[in-house]
């Protein structure tokens, strides 16, 4: 009996080898929060990516503190793509884009309008499109929509953020390129996001319990705006808004191993 059991354990063995050979690496783009960086409340999710053989790519956003928007969503797009890639380079044979906050709302814009594997959008916050985004970033939107109809629309000005958390603070940039992330009906119009997402495109959710408490109110709302895929799914793990990419990890890992695998 010994004997059979070492055969089977051994056996067992070689076929799990097997199915994780026959598993593409996959590669992972991480994108932080507003005003934030690689090396905060993302970091930790990166670094356990990487260390359970994932291949990854943790950027510094246009949106992060040092950056504060200097270049317009177009370029933005552009740099994920260049990631990508260079993920494909290394051997990546499925690509997937995670961001936190209002990374989360990009990567939802993003894998509406490139070929990804899936998304997975952590806490996503920063919806330009919601009443009170509107009236926290409205005068700074028509100060720069004016700035650009005068031919300034490359000469950097103040304009005002918001964040839940923190609520109305200035930012230098210019006025064309402020403008493609603030327009109400533009890319970080977290509603027209989601429904930018194509059939074929699994997402996963993260809607931490203890989020902000006007995203945990339309948390279901949003995501009943997903298109209908076997593998999308809602993940609502006992954490706080920045803590939500750390309490994720395991989750992140299991579902992007399990999309993978398709």
């Amino acid at each position: 009996m010994k004997r059979f059991a070492r055969l089977f354990a051994v056996a067992a063995l070689g076929v799990c080898l097997h199915a994780q050979a026959d598993t593409p690496k996959a590669g992972v783009v991480v994108m932080h929060g507003k005003g934030g960086s690689p090396s905060k409340y993302v970091s930790d999710l990166a670094a356990s990516l990487e260390r359970d053989g994932f291949l990854v790519a943790n950027l510094d956003m246009p949106w992060s503190g040092r950056r504060e928007y200097d270049v317009d969503v177009t370029t933005a797009e552009n740099e994920v793509e260049a990631a990508l890639t260079a993920l494909r380079q290394k051997g990546a044979g499925k690509v997937f884009v995670a961001g936190h906050s209002q990374g989360g709302v990009f990567a939802l814009y993003f894998g509406g309008r490139h070929h990804v594997d899936g998304v997975v959008a952590i806490a996503p916050g920063g919806n330009v499109g919601n009443a009170t985004f509107r009236e926290a970033v409205g005068p700074s939107v028509e100060q720069a929509r004016q700035l650009v109809a005068q031919g300034k629309g490359q000469e950097k000005a103040r304009f005002s953020d918001y964040e839940g958390g923190r609520g109305t603070y200035a930012v230098a940039s210019t006025p064309a390129a402020y403008l493609t992330w603030f327009e109400p009906e533009g890319a970080m119009n977290q509603t027209l996001a989601m429904r930018g997402i194509k059939a074929d495109t699994p997402v996963l959710y993260i809607a931490p319990s203890n989020d902000y408490p006007a995203l945990v109110r339309v948390k279901h709302e949003m995501f009943g705006l997903l298109a209908k895929h076997p593998l999308t799914k809602m993940a609502e793990p006992t954490s706080s808004h920045l803590n939500a990419p750390s309490a994720s990890v395991q989750e992140i890992e299991r579902w992007i191993a399990t999309v993978s695998k398709q």
